[in-house]
């Protein structure tokens, strides 16, 4: 799954969140849950465990790669030092001899040549992308369920990029884990996730499969994200269209639409309450009044004598 938005949209304060990360007061959670079925088949509110079981989780049952590589690890310590420590806090009964044999051979799983060596690294002595292998390889030491990938190749050059990609897909696949991926590249996204949450200013406007939101775009911001990105197809010299005005203060939230300030195509309604999501197709939400109106005129929405909707059709197909 992916979650794509623009720079300080909520993408990585919604990953922090779900490890309990978020850092008081700044950051508080203060309402909703967060549910995760663990792999003891038990269904857990993360929003409302206690720090004690919350430990359990963190680590064991989901990871997470942070965003930037250069500074995540401690530089003071040795790699080996820093991945032992995940195994000796969540593997029953590990001991100093088999926490680096499991941490050697983690590094080895995710691609480090001479993994001896750099286990006994500190990490200065380490590119960018060695490092950000050793976060991934440090991600998957104690086999979780999920992986929260923050970013996970800023500041690294194209090629390298491409390589941590091509190695977290074929983790993937090899260990069977779920991986969330946080960028603003909808490169990325195009290559690497099923399927897609659109986030703006604080909260998710569409989500769907990859295919949905690259080919049939239903909010004005998501078609905006996708008019911004270069047509390498394209013979003739196009101008890119860039979103219109800057991303709202999160202080000072407007009570309609938050997108609708920079929208070419806001309407009245837009400005006095937000749309709630609606099913535009099939494995396809939007929260946009556009969507709404498209309905009504097309004859797909039938509304109840309170102005609730009863029924809506598909827009191309009997399907409702």
């Amino acid at each position: 799954v992916g979650i794509v938005g623009e720079s300080g949209c909520g993408k990585s304060v919604t990953s922090l969140s779900l490890m309990q990360l978020v850092q008081a007061p700044q950051g508080q959670i203060v309402s909703g849950e967060i549910r995760y079925l663990a792999s003891d088949g038990k269904c857990y509110n993360i929003a409302k465990m206690p720090r004690s079981e919350m430990l359990h989780i963190r680590g064991k049952e989901i990871s997470m790669i942070f965003q930037e590589p250069m500074t995540s690890l401690n530089p003071v310590f040795t790699i080996g030092e820093q991945m032992d420590e995940v195994v000796l806090l969540h593997e029953e009964g590990a001991t100093a001899e088999s926490a680096k044999a499991h941490s050697i051979e983690m590094l080895q799983l995710v691609g480090i040549a001479m993994p001896d060596k750099v286990y006994a690294s500190y990490p200065h002595e380490l590119s960018g992308g060695m490092r950000q292998r050793v976060m991934i390889a440090m991600a998957l030491s104690c086999g979780p369920r999920l992986i929260i990938a923050d970013e996970p190749t800023t500041a690294l050059d194209v090629t390298i990029q491409a390589q941590i990609l091509e190695l977290m897909q074929d983790l993937q696949k090899k260990l069977g884990m779920a991986i969330l991926m946080i960028t603003h590249d909808l490169g990325v996204i195009a290559g690497m996730c099923d399927e897609v949450i659109i986030m703006y200013a604080g909260g998710v406007c569409e989500r769907g499969t990859a295919d949905k939101i690259f080919y049939h775009p239903q909010h004005e911001y998501t078609k905006g994200l996708l008019r911004s990105i270069p047509n390498i197809d394209s013979d003739e010299k196009e101008r890119l269209v860039p979103i219109s005005g800057t991303p709202l203060d999160l202080l000072r939230m407007p009570s309609g639409c938050p997108f609708a300030p920079r929208c070419e195509k806001a309407m009245k309604v837009c400005l006095q309450g937000c749309a709630p999501e609606v099913w535009v197709g099939r494995d396809h939400l939007a929260a946009c009044w556009m969507n709404y109106k498209t309905g009504m005129e097309k004859g797909l929405i039938e509304y109840g004598e309170n102005g609730e909707i009863v029924r809506m059709k598909l827009d191309g197909g009997d399907e409702e």
